[in-house]
């Protein structure tokens, strides 16, 4: 979907991929950006171009009415970005908070958005979702199971719901990023490099350039959108011969806790 001339809304928009997805969507000729996170984020845009507000995604309610405040006043919503995500560390040991917080932020959220969305897009025989989730729900995230966990469940439900609803006019694209330089990123692995050598894909990116990569896959209405193409011969290795993948992965398991010391 092309987004010019149309209604986007952006979660997670304070900062890293979801405000460079605002500003790629104003530079791409979007009609009105909602760019929202659970404090009205601070755009320096007009407002008559993007409109910040707060939305707390784990609240289905609240994004129903959200739905219903931004189609009354800028109309109808052609693509919604369910990007705000978390990134709480943990194992199976987890407390039961962190997990029920994961699941709600990174699963839950996206299924929120498709309940206020589908009836309306169905409907009017369009409309474009796009999930983020990560190359973590493919592949994995080492030593951090919680996230690898609740970034699987948001591939597989992003997924059904493009095969579900593809021949309805409904469009899925699901982002997963590698190494990209953002608040999330330097927050748990410190620092930009230290995540490449962890995650591996050829150099961590900015946030903006991963933007431009997302509006590229929507507007090709590609399904799967990788911020690092080398990613996908990761994808393969491991398609190709799990038990090496894993055998291979816990190696560089061992090496990571060297690296950072855990």
């Amino acid at each position: 979907m092309d987004p010019t001339g149309k209604v986007a809304v952006v979660t997670g928009a304070a900062g890293g991929i979801g405000s460079a997805l605002v500003r790629a969507l104003v530079a791409a000729g979007a009609t009105k950006v909602i760019a929202t996170d659970l404090d009205p984020p601070r755009t320096s845009f007009a407002p008559d171009t993007v409109v910040n507000t707060a939305l707390d995604v784990t609240d289905a309610n609240a994004t129903e009415r959200l739905v219903d405040q931004v189609e009354a006043e800028h109309g109808p919503i052609a693509l919604w970005f369910a990007n705000a995500g978390v990134a709480n560390g943990g194992s199976y040991d987890a407390p039961d908070s962190t997990w029920d917080l994961s699941w709600q932020v990174n699963v839950m959220a996206h299924v929120y958005a498709s309940r206020a969305l589908l009836p309306r897009w169905l409907e009017r025989g369009e409309g474009h979702l796009v999930t983020t989730a990560s190359m973590a729900g493919i592949l994995t995230s080492l030593g951090n199971g919680v996230y690898s966990a609740t970034k699987h469940a948001a591939v597989g439900f992003a997924e059904w719901m493009a095969i579900t609803y593809a021949d309805r006019g409904i469009k899925v694209s699901c982002i997963c990023p590698g190494a990209v330089d953002t608040p999330m990123l330097r927050g748990t692995l410190g620092d930009p490099d230290k995540a490449d050598a962890v995650i591996g894909g050829g150099g961590a990116i900015s946030a903006d350039d991963a933007a431009a990569s997302v509006l590229e896959g929507v507007r090709e209405d590609r399904f799967l959108i990788l911020t690092h193409p080398v990613m996908t011969e990761f994808m393969a290795r491991k398609a190709g011969d799990t038990d090496r993948w894993i055998r291979g992965m816990t190696r560089l398991w061992g090496r990571t806790r060297e690296l950072t010391g855990e």
